[in-house]
């Protein structure tokens, strides 16, 4: 997926190069967030085989683990975002990448439980490499090719999700998944080597009066208010704390609905949603841009029709269908979120507005994990899909109450 594939404006063009990325530029960008996320998501699912040699012998303290580097990354992504501002995009973006180099070695090199255990709060506290890379392509793009780049720089992180797993399995034979720590930090050096070539955003230039009037001026979102932080803020934790709940404990459900499947089918099955993503994001994109409470509506709605419809998937197809049904609503959500956070960018402090957005979206991520262990083991592995598709529900009404207006307002104008 690509920023080309996207139609592409020329006054847009314009601004966007005189700020000081281009297209290449964007593309070095995503390369490098794709390797962070790499090495930040592949390692992960296998703390189970990596703790028993640090002496939690059953490897209980995975579950909290897992979730250290989020909560401390979210705690961190406002102040970092505040610096960023303050001393430039560019210097906090290979901050984040440097302080992922660091905490790997740290981690690969630990060899107790509470050595490790620090290597991931800093990995979290140091990292953040979300809001970093946002706010280094806010400071110099707006509008849809924004939008169009925080499309992409999901795609990365979608990619890497499925990709990096799969690697780090097809080298455990021959390096142990504690060491892979140390292969692992050679990839967001190498993205800060690459990020030092480039340039320190400037301030978009204010489009003059006849691009205003010119042909090509791009198309106004719905409304014409600018957009208001706590719908955003409101929408990423929910979308996060609904989509994200689903993902613990799936395996152990398809396993438990489909007696004698395999692991691969089961992989699969995971990554479904993603795949889908990475697909179908661009022409999204190209169709939501000017409507993205439209889009975060019919979002919400296949994510509560995808999370709903694990109730009744006892079958491949079914399964195969109902994970579909959430990849289209997690398309539609990340793509129409994106296009929110670029409009919401407008006039304000990217890095500080978007250390907030990776606070709020973490928040998600940890409240969907404590929900999903809490509900699973009170009711089972079906619980936590439940939770979600309530919380998708509630959310798909409030954001259609938020689309009627909008498009009555729209039609009003003509």
């Amino acid at each position: 997926m690509s920023v080309d594939t996207l139609p592409q404006r020329s006054g847009s063009e314009v601004h966007s190069r005189s700020g000081g990325l281009g297209r290449r530029q964007v593309h070095a960008v995503a390369a490098c967030y794709f390797v962070a996320s790499f090495a930040a998501l592949g390692l992960p699912p296998y703390l189970t085989a990596i703790l028993p040699a640090l002496g939690d012998s059953q490897a209980r303290w995975a579950g909290v683990l897992y979730i250290v580097p989020t909560v401390f990354s979210a705690l961190g992504a406002p102040l970092w975002g505040r610096l960023a501002d303050r001393f430039g995009r560019k210097r906090l973006l290979l901050r984040a990448q440097l302080g992922l180099t660091v905490s790997f070695l740290l981690a690969g090199a630990a060899d107790s439980l509470a050595a490790f255990t620090l290597a991931l709060v800093l990995q979290g506290f140091l990292g953040g490499t979300f809001a970093a890379t946002n706010g280094y392509l806010a400071a110099a793009l707006d509008g849809p090719r924004l939008s169009r780049s925080l499309t992409l720089m999901q795609g990365s992180a979608r990619a890497a999700l499925v990709a990096a797993p799969i690697l780090v399995g097809a080298l455990s034979p021959w390096i142990d998944p504690h060491r892979q720590y140390l292969v692992m930090a050679v990839l967001p050096l190498a993205a800060a080597l690459l990020l030092s070539r480039l340039p320190e955003p400037r301030p978009r230039p204010a489009a003059t009066a006849a691009s205003a009037t010119s042909p090509t001026t791009e198309i106004e979102p719905e409304g014409t208010a600018p957009i208001s932080l706590r719908p955003l803020y409101a929408f990423e934790f929910t979308f996060v704390f609904a989509t994200v709940i689903s993902f613990p404990y799936l395996i152990t459900l398809a396993e438990q609905r489909l007696p004698g499947v395999s692991g691969v089918t089961t992989g699969v099955l995971f990554a479904l949603p993603h795949l889908c993503y990475l697909v179908f994001a661009a022409r999204t994109h190209t169709v939501f841009h000017t409507r993205p409470h439209t889009g975060i509506a019919l979002g919400f709605g296949f994510v509560t029709l995808g999370l709903a419809g694990h109730a009744v998937a006892y079958s491949l197809p079914v399964f195969v269908a109902v994970r579909l049904l959430l990849g289209a609503g997690l398309t539609l959500g990340l793509v129409s979120l994106a296009v929110l956070a670029a409009g919401a960018a407008k006039g304000r402090a990217p890095g500080r507005m978007f250390g907030t957005l990776e606070l709020v979206s973490k928040g998600g991520a940890v409240a969907a994990g404590a929900v999903a262990a809490l509900a699973n083991d009170r009711f089972g592995a079906a619980a936590p899909v439940v939770a979600g598709t309530a919380a998708a529900l509630l959310a798909a009404l409030a954001a259609t109450t938020l689309t009627v207006p909008s498009s009555r307002q729209r039609w009003s104008r003509r």
